[in-house]
């Protein structure tokens, strides 16, 4: 390597290395870690640091602080070298301040060892508060301690770590190098928590937790992981809802529950799928489909007014007004007004087909659907892909009960059900319905589709749930239910681009070396 390059790493101006001097450059710190230790200086045996400030709170309260000892903890960022005095950038969980660490003030022996020391190795710092001539809040350094040594090199700090793949892969280098990465975290934890605070304290549900490993994956229409229990020889699923436990509670008393967790689908990924993401149920005993759109847009406007001061919300451009309530539409009218095929009148299968046809949907796909699926499908393939027509927040109604195969009919026209799924920039983020809670239907209803999925009509049709039916006979009260996915709501309220910007550790291919 050229002594300028070698310069600027010791500087923390890291110029773009080549694989091959990335690999000397860590041989390089792997032997600054053997002389340490030989030295009897073994960062590694160090248990703790006492730390009693952070960088931004020094900052905010600087005039308190000045003058005052502190005891900070951090990683070195740059690191500026000027014969018997240095600057130094460190950064803890709150941001970065300057240190300032002179020879005469820590002493000779432990200042050669401080110049020996590498972008990315961690300090603890004791020292006193105080503003440079150039208006820098700083900490003049009378004690510095090395507390883990880096020996691999960061990403050169103009470009940062930009590598989308990388950056999901090496997360933790990703949250070091790109400060608003770990801004968006930290308003995920606070959107998760007011969600939470909103279904607690103003509608009174009761947190539970539910089984993640099962035998029936119900709950949903979708493809399970699959895997197998060796001691008891047992075939289970990864949940793809807990939609089913949560109702055998009601049924058990327990009036008004909600669960926040991981939830499993074997499926495609894009940027608003992964196939591990988190989603939020909740059912309340004596109330219909409209306690569950309430608390939708509570829970959504609330949780960005938390995040953001605001429930007008900006996403990629374009502003959202998420304050309730929000407009509804209904299923079939939206495929009525987008391509001109009024289901209302339409009253048989093969009309139904028909129709489809005559609009241009392909005539083998739709051989053998039904109208309430066929209205589904236009639905889908027509109305969501019409840019705008979806951008919300919106609830649609009226779903058939061909796809609905847990919510009630409704009373005026039992081809449909009660139930409504919630749309902001033409993304589905919730779903809920009143609780189909008749037995006797929701044993047919799982045994159609039991039969398609024997048949293979339908690989993600719902399977048999013979104890869930038996739940239903004991009495499962009139409820409305709610589902939600979180993942997206924060994606929305962080304008986030892609699902990956919202989950610490997304799936990930394996690369061939891992």
């Amino acid at each position: 390597m050229s002594e300028e390059k070698k310069n600027n790493q010791n500087q923390g101006e890291v110029a773009e290395l080549t694989e091959e001097e990335l690999t000397e450059q860590r041989q390089i710190r792997r032997q600054k870690l053997r002389d340490l230790q030989e030295a009897g200086r073994n960062p590694f045996v160090i248990e703790k640091w006492d730390v009693d400030a952070y960088s931004q709170q020094i900052k905010d309260n600087f005039d308190e602080m000045d003058g005052k000892q502190v005891s900070i903890a951090g990683r070195m960022m740059a690191k500026r070298v000027m014969g018997k005095a240095s600057f130094i950038d460190i950064q803890d969980s709150e941001g970065r301040i300057q240190c300032h660490v002179k020879r005469d003030e820590i002493g000779a022996d432990e200042y050669k060892w401080f110049k020996t020391y590498d972008i990315g190795d961690i300090l603890g710092i004791e020292g006193e508060v105080f503003r440079t001539q150039r208006g820098e809040i700083t900490v003049e350094v009378s004690k510095l301690v090395l507390l883990s040594k880096s020996i691999q090199v960061l990403p050169n700090k103009w470009q940062g770590l930009t590598d989308t793949d990388l950056r999901y892969r090496q997360r933790y280098v990703d949250l070091i190098m790109n400060p608003e990465v770990k801004e968006t975290f930290k308003k995920r934890a606070m959107i998760i928590k007011e969600i939470k605070r909103v279904l607690e304290d103003q509608f009174g549900y009761l947190e539970v937790d539910t089984p993640i490993l099962t035998t029936i994956a119900g709950g949903g229409n979708a493809r399970p992981f699959e895997t197998h229990h060796n001691t008891l020889d047992l075939d289970m699923k990864l949940r793809i809802a807990n939609e089913l436990y949560l109702k055998r509670l009601v049924v058990g008393g327990l009036d008004r529950v909600y669960e926040m967790g991981k939830m499993f689908r074997n499926e495609g990924m894009d940027k608003n799928h992964n196939p591990e993401y988190t989603g939020m149920e909740c059912y309340m005993a004596y109330h219909d489909v409209e306690l569950p759109i309430e608390v939708t847009e509570q829970v959504v406007s609330q949780a960005a007014l938390k995040a953001t001061g605001s429930m007008v919300i900006e996403y990629q451009g374009k502003k959202f007004d998420l304050t309730p309530p929000w407009r509804r539409i209904d299923m079939t009218e939206a495929v009525a007004e987008i391509t001109g095929v009024d289901f209302s009148k339409i009253v048989t299968d093969e009309e139904a087909q028909e129709a489809a046809i005559g609009y241009g949907m392909d005539k083998d796909e739709v051989k053998g659907m039904t109208r309430g699926k066929l209205i589904a499908e236009m639905f889908e393939e027509y109305c969501e892909e019409t840019p705008g027509y979806l951008d919300g927040p919106v609830h649609v109604m009226g779903h058939p009960v061909d796809i609905s195969p847990l919510a009630k009919r409704d009373p005026e026209d039992p081809r449909i059900t009660r139930r409504f799924e919630s749309y902001v920039n033409g993304w589905e983020i919730a779903n809920g319905f009143s609780e189909l809670n008749d037995p006797i239907d929701q044993y047919e209803r799982f045994m159609e589709q039991q039969r398609e999925l024997d048949l293979g009509i339908d690989d993600e049709a719902h399977p048999m749930d013979m104890d869930f039916v038996n739940a239903l006979e004991v009495g499962l009260p009139p409820t409305g239910g709610l589902g939600i996915g979180i993942d997206r709501v924060i994606m929305l309220v962080t304008d986030s681009s892609t699902i990956r910007d919202v989950i610490l550790f997304p799936t990930m291919k394996p690369l061939s070396n891992e």
